[in-house]
């Protein structure tokens, strides 16, 4: 027999991260859920200890890991590690690598084939669509590690070398809130998984991501025998989520293709930081409200 070995999701590396669940999240976003990684951090350290000890320092064993990843598996690593940070650092579509890249259209895709093979970069379509089919694809970095290095050292390894601790206060900790709503975002979507599993959230059979043209919403679930769709959003900022998003949710709903017009319509928020005084009383059933904790019980 055989067993394809996928890195930890964040509820089994959670077993292994001895942070609070606000900090576990943080972390889970520069590790990943390699075990190895996962292990090398002492977690009676803060994160940023950790940070500056085990990536930013020349002599780390994660300092220099992806690029040895690389020469390991591929003859030409330069181009795919231009991908990589690319994809990284916020380029996601073929067309946006390519200008970013300098590589043409029709070796990038063999590039992205490749990258895609080993596991290294996902692609991912609106979860209304079809995946054969749509043009509507973009790409990720799959690895949290590989999307910090590829984010904040790779670009700065020079000036790693002479003050990594400057790097780390001044470029890596100001930008780390932005790199972790990414990974916050694929939390909120096991936690939703969780929920539908746990009958907290009813019965959906296909949970993703959403976008067209300028909207997006974090996570839409699909239940097409029941003609039931739900909406979510995951906010990992330092204020209450408010009235603001509610509207704001609602209104991208309307513009979601799927179902017919009178489809049964779900919401949901996650936040980091609660909600807002008063805003479940104000909501009605169809609206389910998760915090940090409510985050941490479902996983």
């Amino acid at each position: 027999g055989q067993i394809d070995l996928a890195p930890f999701s964040f509820s089994q590396a959670s077993d292994v991260i001895a942070y609070d669940i606000e900090d576990a999240i943080r972390s889970y976003a520069v590790t990943g859920g390699t075990p190895m990684y996962l292990t090398l951090f002492d977690y009676d350290r803060p994160l940023g200890e950790n940070i500056r000890e085990e990536i930013l320092s020349p002599t780390a064993v994660l300092y220099d890991e992806p690029e040895f990843l690389l020469r390991t598996e591929l003859r030409n690593p330069a181009r795919y590690m231009s991908i990589l940070e690319a994809v990284a650092t916020g380029h996601t579509t073929p067309n946006e690598i390519a200008g970013a890249t300098g590589i043409d259209s029709g070796p990038l895709s063999k590039y992205l084939q490749t990258l895609r093979q080993l596991r290294l970069i996902d692609r991912s379509v609106p979860v209304t669509a079809s995946a054969k089919q749509s043009k509507r694809s973009r790409y990720r970095v799959a690895d949290e590690f590989l999307r910090f290095w590829f984010r904040f050292v790779e670009p700065n390894r020079s000036s790693i070398e002479q003050a990594p601790t400057i790097v780390h206060d001044g470029t890596i900790e100001p930008h780390l809130p932005d790199h972790v709503a990414t990974t916050f975002e694929d939390v909120c979507q096991e936690a939703a998984w969780a929920a539908i599993r746990q009958s907290t959230l009813e019965r959906y059979s296909q949970v993703g991501r959403w976008w067209y043209g300028e909207d997006e919403i974090d996570i839409v679930g699909l239940a097409p025998g029941a003609e039931r769709i739900l909406f979510a959003e995951c906010k990992w900022t330092s204020e209450p989520v408010g009235h603001s998003l509610v509207s704001e949710l609602q209104e991208k709903a309307e513009r979601v293709r799927w179902g017919p017009a009178s489809r049964a319509e779900a919401f949901a928020l996650f936040s980091k930081s609660g909600f807002v005084d008063g805003l479940d009383e104000e909501l009605d059933e169809n609206w389910s409200l998760f915090d940090l904790e409510d985050i941490a019980d479902l996983l």
